[in-house]
Formats: structure tokens, sequence, C-alpha cells
């Protein structure tokens, strides 16, 4: 169970920094977001293939396996209080992750014959992109972060539920879910970037959490830094009533 828990913290630090670093590469380094001719879009997709393919592993493969083990964590410390709710959410972030990891591979099983097209004609390459880019948008999530959105917004209810997470971290975790569905809606697709960023430090937090988690003697997971956690499950030190009787 601590292996778990340990493993669930170190996956949810690798989900932050797949995040961070992704952004930073498609906006900042490629620039992707702001090319809207699809023909430039293959000619950098030409110039930057190697890059393009190992950020498609970082931010949708390597992140959706790392969200299994996350998923599976939390499941294990919240499902004993809230089990219907922790059903269903790992069942659903086991869905994101399917789908994030077939969207790093459908993207990149796609550069190789549309790098190879586009030097005998550009503008069937940039057809055949656009065609990949929809269905790995639609795999992403890219218009609309209904599952991720629904994940975190269970696990923080479980959370608030089961008490097995502080609560100003199930608190954000609900803004951060919130986000997410409500970019589903075609005029506030632009919050899925707003979902990132918020779920970048709701990442941070949890895995600061799970990596400081303990198993009590009972098998409980318990948080070592909760208040809570000190007063009322750390064993007492005091001797036995009936001693103290004896003594006196």
């Amino acid at each position: 169970m601590k292996t778990l828990q340990k493993s669930g913290g170190l996956a949810a630090l690798v989900l932050a920094v797949a995040y961070l670093v992704g952004m930073v590469i498609f906006l900042v380094v490629l620039g992707y977001p702001s090319i809207v001719d699809p023909v430039q879009k293959v000619a950098l997709l030409v110039e930057m293939q190697a890059l393009t393919f190992a950020t498609n592993l970082l931010m949708y493969v390597f992140f959706g396996v790392a969200l299994v083990v996350l998923a599976l964590a939390l499941y294990q410390r919240l499902h004993a209080d809230a089990p219907a709710l922790m059903q269903v959410a790992a069942a659903l972030g086991i869905i994101w992750a399917g789908s994030l990891v077939a969207s790093g591979m459908v993207a990149n099983a796609g550069i190789a014959p549309v790098v190879a097209l586009y030097a005998q004609d550009p503008t069937q390459a940039a057809l055949a992109w656009q065609g990949i880019e929809t269905v790995t948008t639609g795999l992403g999530n890219g218009n609309g972060e209904i599952l991720g959105g629904l994940w975190v917004l269970l696990v923080s209810l479980a959370g608030l539920r089961a008490g097995g997470l502080p609560r100003d971290l199930n608190i954000l975790g609900l803004f951060v879910g919130t986000v997410g569905i409500v970019s589903l809606i075609p005029a506030l697709t632009a919050l899925t970037g707003a979902f990132g960023l918020s779920q970048i430090v709701w990442f941070v937090w949890l895995a600061v959490v799970l990596l400081r988690s303990k198993v009590g003697e009972t098998g409980q997971v318990v948080d070592t830094s909760s208040p809570t956690w000190s007063l009322s499950m750390a064993p007492s030190t005091s001797p036995p009533t009936s001693q103290r009787e004896s003594d006196s």
C-alpha cells in the first residue's frame, strides 16, 4: 500500500512536469498554436519532426501511463470511505489515460507518412495532417477536457467525503474539475489552457501529500502533515488507566 502511494506521488510529479515542459515546447519553442496555415504547420513538422515526436511521447503517451498509476493510488487511498465515487473516478481516470495515449500514438504514427508526402505534394500533406489532427485533438480532449475534468472533480468530492486529502486541495480540485467540464462548451474551449495550468498546481500539491503519506497500524493511509492525524491518530505516550491508578 505504501509503495503505491509513493508511486502515485511520483506519478503526479511526472504529470506536472510533462504538462509544463510540453506547454513550453508547443507554445514557445514551436509556436504551434500561432500557425494557422495548414501548409506552414506541416513545414514546421518537417523541420521539427524529432522534437514533435518526443513532445507527443511526453505529453500524451508517458502522461497517460503516469496517470494510470496516480488514478490507482487515489482509488486505493479513498475508496474505503467513498466507494461509489472512486469506482467511477478510477474508471474515468483510466479511460482518460487511454484516450491520451491513443492521441499521442496516432499523432506520432502520422508524422513519417505526412513528412514523406510533403516532399511530393505539400498541399496533400497539409490535408492529410489536418485529418490526423482532427482525430488526435478529439482523443486528446483538445475540444473540451470532459474526462480530465470529471476525474478531478470526482476525486475531490471523494476526498472531501473520505477526508483522505487536505480540504484546501479538494477545493482546488473542485475548481479545476469544473473548469475542465465547462471547457466542453464550444464558446469556452479556450478554458482548456486554464484547466492545464491549474491542474499543474493540483498535481504538485497532490504529489507532496502522497509522498508524505504513511500507512497506519490499521492499514489506513494517513497524511503525517495533517494536524488532524497528529492529534487523533498519533499513538498515546501516557500509561494505561489501570497503571496510573496502581501508581497512585
